[in-house]
């Protein structure tokens, strides 16, 4: 069996993989941050420390994790069932109408705890109904899904500067907005947390959104390993012929499969609306749905990877912030150019160097990624 096909172990898949890919990311911006003048080894001083330097930096940085789990958690969702779920970003904005709605219907006549689980009712179904579209037109017509759930993002964001400067927006304002939401609709923070184990936190907007998505990252490994629906998933995303040989109906994994997809990247909505911003503004995403790709891919599309690297993209854009206001000759496109190089090798480049490293552990391990004797024996 040639090296390319070896089945690597699982900490090897899991841990080394993503962890020689990230390092080569940060060579290449290191060598990009030195073309500039400036010292690598301090950038990256400056970056650690704007993220975990202090408590309020930690919680900017989890609540930047936080958008991106959901939506790395959507991505990873569709990924299992060989679906690639693009629209994360339009399905998150499209789901601050959902929330919108609940919390100026009821952040007057009820306390956050009861808006709360209305409100993840309303996003979730709204980012459901939103990705149902592009899921059908593959299922029933065969148009894919690639493309129409970027399409869809584009829709997403016409349909939702339409909302917010015709009908959402309140009499005599000019910004595209909506009124600012009352007590009810506002989330509490969890700078508590940090303030207990002795950090200082100021004004972060880290809030109980964070652990409504590590709730849902357990959801989505009970969901994907631990029933039915999930073997099903699976197994179609592995092979559609033998899924339907198997008599699982290819027709509805797509739609529910997009469906759960679309409702965990609009539960991303509630953490800036909710717990930040506490109204509907443009451009509430700000990219979180392109993002959880990466995330995704980073984590190799399970819950256990999902949190760490979307707590290191946090990182990168809690920390970039600081790079830059430190670093003025590193711009803030600067940082963005990072970014861009994680989610390359991240991504991209994933499978740059998967042959090398198999081809290492077959000739030290042959037995740990199953190359088989020629007795037929695993060696």
């Amino acid at each position: 069996m040639s090296a390319p096909h070896l089945k690597l172990p699982a900490w090897a898949e899991y841990g080394l993989i993503p962890l020689v890919n990230l390092s080569v990311a940060f060579l290449v911006a290191g060598a990009v941050v030195l073309l500039v003048g400036e010292s690598p080894l301090r950038a990256a001083a400056i970056l650690l420390d704007g993220a975990f330097g202090n408590g309020q930096n930690i919680a900017y940085t989890l609540f930047y994790a936080t958008n991106f789990i959901f939506t790395g958690l959507a991505v990873a969702v569709a990924f299992h069932a060989g679906l690639f779920n693009i629209g994360g970003e339009g399905q998150a904005y499209i789901s601050g109408l959902g929330v919108a709605l609940v919390a100026l219907t009821f952040d007057s006549i009820l306390p956050w705890y009861l808006t709360f689980p209305l409100a993840i009712v309303g996003a979730a179904l709204t980012g459901a109904l939103w990705a149902l579209i592009p899921a059908y037109l593959q299922a029933k017509r065969g148009s894919h899904i690639v493309i129409t759930t970027i399409m869809f993002n584009f829709i997403a964001a016409s349909a939702m500067v339409y909302l917010l400067v015709d009908v959402l927006k309140p009499a005599g304002s000019m910004a595209p907005e909506t009124r600012t939401l009352l007590p009810g609709a506002q989330l509490p923070k969890l700078n508590w947390m940090l303030e207990a184990v002795g950090m200082s936190v100021r004004s972060a907007p880290l809030n109980v959104t964070f652990l409504l998505a590590l709730a849902m990252a357990v959801v989505v490994w009970l969901l994907i390993w631990r029933t039915r629906l999930g073997y099903e998933i699976r197994t179609y995303g592995f092979s559609p012929r033998a899924a339907r040989y198997a008599g699982i109906n290819e027709t509805r994994i797509i739609l529910v499969t997009m469906m759960i997809s679309g409702g965990l990247a609009g539960m991303m909505a509630l953490n800036p609306i909710m717990g930040d911003q506490h109204r509907v503004a443009l451009d509430f995403v700000a990219g979180a749905g392109f993002v959880g790709i990466a995330v995704a891919l980073m984590g190799r599309s399970h819950p256990v990877g999902i949190v760490p690297a979307a707590i290191l993209f946090g990182m990168l854009y809690q920390g970039g912030a600081e790079l830059s206001f430190e670093m003025p000759n590193i711009s803030r496109d600067m940082i963005v150019i990072i970014q861009g190089l994680v989610i390359l090798f991240a991504g991209a480049l994933e499978n740059m160097f998967r042959p090398t490293i198999q081809t290492i552990f077959a000739s030290i391990s042959p037995r740990s990624v199953g190359v088989v004797a020629a007795k037929g024996e695993t060696v």
